[in-house]
């Protein structure tokens, strides 16, 4: 049975989900499990994440809390608040700019596959490779947009980046790993064979096993798909999950997860300050926000479509507790939400919050978002183009089907977060608009803040994301999330015969 941490080595870690979530894991006396020795990321800003994370466990470790200079910088983060608190603690700053590599993983390049040898050098013990490599040519969406490019999708770099990873195996020869991509890689298909098929052979060529964290005998490639939602995660997302064991190690035949209680948005979301968003038109600045969606329910009111909703829209004509600002810290009454330990930690009673912030919207879109959040909240369901009254149909291409009742494409592409269920997947769309992510209060307004996506991927409050606010939502959309990610980990524990305990016990 091992006896101090398991190494873990992760490729492609984005801002570190699944290394959190492996990490997070302790044993009978809550001493982890787990211990990231080396995380690779290209992109700038999540490997600033990654590190900085990797800081804070690192500061954590010394006697199982947060200091309060790092509760402190999250309240205030700022260039100079972060050099202050670097050379406060500057062995673990060190230790954690060693974990945390930013890098790019070619095929053919060997050099960090060398500096993972190097660090395991005189070591014998269990070692596990975690990591997803980027999955944007296996994805539904993104092959329907290369069906008429078959060449660039069969010659697309990334989808060979898996050869990478395969070939950290094939060095290392870890005693687990576990692999993450979307559900694209089982039906995707190179030169006209199957993606997965070839991967499967590739690690069984090399003496390793494939498992599946939710079925104990696999016989299709869709019993590999996990589906958070059915794991305590408050989200619908579904991706393949590879869990790898070399021959003649660990306990026979690996156990599988346990299904947890579904979690909804409203539990996790509803406990957390309300704020507004604002105008993103100068022309609009000095508008007031309460007056101009008071009216704007009023005037939705007055169609046939708005007419329905009054028992939604009435307290926000009323301007009864629109909320004043666009930023709050602070937590409500966490008695209803059964993550709290779990999102709270380290910052329970502080009183900090980072990064919940709402965006700026055009006043429009804040039209827009009123009426979905209060159609959601009366039809428990999200309005399609359809639904709406006319003056607020988009002024594109995509919407002029929807005043004729005609077929139109992405007719959700205004989609409410639905209080009384998880919500959909969290994607690095968020990054790019909000409109998918409204949040269902009507009296807010919005779409979601960085926090509250990271939320629904079940990041703590005090895992704090680097970069701007495209950035940060980006990374967010990009992650495993850490929960789940900790289930693996008590999986591939329990194989190695490593005793765990997990927020799920």
């Amino acid at each position: 049975m091992p006896m101090d941490p398991i190494p873990v080595i992760d490729l492609f870690a984005g801002p570190g989900g699944m290394s959190e979530g492996f990490s997070s894991l302790r044993d009978e006396n809550d001493e982890p499990v787990f211990r990231s020795i080396m995380s690779i990321e290209m992109e700038r800003t999540a490997h600033a994440t990654l590190r900085l994370r990797a800081f804070a466990r690192r500061l954590m470790d010394a006697d199982g809390r947060l200091p309060q200079d790092y509760i402190d910088y999250l309240g205030t983060p700022s260039s100079e608040n972060l050099e202050r608190l670097k050379d406060s603690h500057p062995e673990e700053w060190a230790a954690a700019e060693a974990e945390a590599i930013q890098g790019t993983l070619k095929e053919g390049d060997d050099e960090f596959v060398e500096m993972a040898k190097k660090r395991l050098q005189g070591y014998d013990g269990p070692l596990v490779l975690i990591g997803g490599p980027p999955c944007q040519a296996y994805s539904l969406v993104g092959r329907a947009r290369r069906t008429h490019d078959k060449d660039r999708l069969e010659k697309d770099v990334k989808q060979t980046l898996y050869k990478c990873y395969l070939r950290f195996i094939e060095v290392l020869r870890p005693t687990a790993f576990v692999m993450e991509n979307v559900k694209g890689l089982l039906s995707a298909r190179n030169y006209g064979e199957g993606v997965f098929g070839h991967i499967r052979a590739d690690m069984e060529a090399l003496g390793y096993e494939l498992h599946s964290m939710v079925v104990k005998d696999p016989e299709r490639p869709h019993d590999f798909i996990v589906r958070a939602d059915e794991f305590g995660v408050p989200q619908a997302r579904h991706r393949v999950i590879l869990f790898g064991t070399r021959s003649g190690c660990g306990q026979g035949a690996p156990g599988v997860m346990t299904p947890r209680p579904v979690i909804t948005v409203d539990q996790v979301l509803g406990e957390m300050p309300r704020i507004r968003s604002g105008f993103s038109s100068r022309v609009h600045d000095k508008l007031d926000w309460k007056e101009y969606v008071r009216k704007a329910a009023e005037k939705l009111m007055l169609t046939p479509e708005g007419s329905a909703l009054g028992p939604s829209l009435e307290p926000v004509m009323e301007g009864k507790h629109l909320p004043s600002a666009q930023h709050a810290d602070g937590i409500g009454a966490e008695d209803r939400n059964p993550l709290s330990d779990w999102y709270r930690g380290h910052l329970a009673g502080s009183g900090v919050l980072p990064e919940h912030v709402a965006r700026n919207h055009m006043d429009s879109d804040l039209d827009r978002y009123l009426f979905c959040a209060a159609y959601a909240q009366e039809h428990k369901t999200c309005a399609k183009l359809y639904d709406f009254p006319k003056y607020l149909l988009p002024n594109h291409k995509n919407a002029e089907g929807a005043v004729e009742g005609k077929e139109v494409v992405f007719a959700d592409r205004f989609h409410v977060q639905l209080s009384d269920q998880p919500s959909t997947t969290v994607t690095s769309h968020i990054s790019k608009d909000g409109h998918y992510f409204i949040h269902p209060d009507p009296s807010q307004c919005r779409s979601l803040t960085v926090r509250e996506a990271a939320r629904l991927q079940t990041f703590p409050d005090d895992y704090f994301f680097m970069g701007n606010r495209t950035d940060q939502y980006r990374q967010v959309g990009n992650a495993v999330p850490p929960l789940l990610a900790q289930q693996m980990a008590q999986v591939v524990a329990d194989w190695i015969d490593e005793p765990s305990v997990g927020y799920y016990r």
